[in-house]
């Protein structure tokens, strides 16, 4: 297992949490986040497409949500569906997640239009954040590592 897939896994489970503990930040943990997670750690994206995949997913959990907020129901649901999937093809976001962020409102309803965009957006950037502090720390973690194991081998003198 490598350093990448250990820190995405304690992320979840950090977020899973504080969901748990602070009624407040219960909308933070939704399971798509898992989806966005093994996306995240199984490709190699530069940080400004892993900024584009949270951008793409704000603004299609945004319009979920105002579109749910509209009432229209079947009607809300065909045009958020649409949306975001020419949003995924217009910006080249390959990310499917997406879709399934924009249909969150559709199946949990949050008290607050703006609590499921906001909940998003500070969750995925948490993980980037994370991937990216990952990054950073992986290769002295791995030196170090690789160090202990030569000086192991190195006969004492």
């Amino acid at each position: 297992m490598d350093i990448k897939t250990i820190a995405i896994a304690l992320y979840l489970l950090l977020i899973y949490w504080l969901s748990q503990s602070f009624p407040t930040l219960k909308p933070l943990f939704y399971p798509t986040l898992g989806a966005f997670s093994y996306l995240f750690v199984s490709r190699t994206f530069a940080i400004k497409d892993l900024m584009r995949l949270v951008a793409g997913a704000a603004a299609a959990s945004t319009l979920g949500s105002v579109l749910f907020l509209t009432g229209s129901g079947l009607w809300a649901f065909l045009v958020t569906s649409l949306c975001t999937i020419l949003l995924i093809r217009k910006f080249h976001l390959n990310a499917p997640p997406i879709m399934a962020v924009a249909l969150i409102p559709f199946f949990s309803q949050a008290v607050h239009w703006w609590v499921l965009p906001l909940s998003v957006s500070a969750s995925l950037s948490g993980l980037v954040a994370t991937l990216l502090l990952t990054e950073l720390l992986a290769q002295p973690i791995r030196m170090l590592l690789l160090r202990s194991k030569d000086n192991a081998r190195t006969p004492a003198q």
